[in-house]
């Protein structure tokens, strides 16, 4: 995996780790470090959408991936019409480990790439799923 890929990655997670502790420390109210961070929750998912879509096209896959790649897109948006339903982050978490999982067993990628691109993926999705799980943790 190229490092940029890596630092890129981890540079990704500094709004989901700053949004609680901005609350955490005072810096933003409650309601305004959630809204925060739902949308870039929401936003980051159409990413991983974005993903499928090209490696249908570039695959000349045009079958149900094109269509499942539309999903994270869909689903981002609806989390944020209803963003102040504190159903919303379990939604956007439970997205990210879908995805992932999609990702692991129809990507088009050589083996080494998937392997790599997994394991990276991993370990981002699971600081994502933990500080979804602190966000409900503040807010219940």
């Amino acid at each position: 995996m190229p490092y940029s890929a890596v630092l890129l990655g981890i540079a990704g997670l500094i709004p989901f780790v700053a949004m609680p502790l901005a609350y955490q420390f005072n810096l933003l109210p409650l309601t305004q470090s959630a809204v925060y961070f739902v949308q870039y929750s929401a936003v980051l998912l159409s990413f991983f959408g974005g993903i499928h879509w090209w490696d249908a096209i570039s695959n000349q896959r045009y079958d149900k991936q094109m269509f499942i790649a539309m999903l994270p897109t869909i689903i981002g948006w609806l989390c944020l019409v209803f963003s102040n339903d504190v159903k919303v982050f379990g939604v956007l978490s439970l997205s990210y480990v879908a995805v992932l999982m999609y990702d692991k067993f129809t990507l088009s990628l050589p083996k080494e790439q998937v392997v790599s691109y997994i394991s990276l993926r991993m370990g981002l999705t699971s600081v994502v799923v933990v500080c979804h799980a602190w966000m409900i943790y503040l807010i219940a």
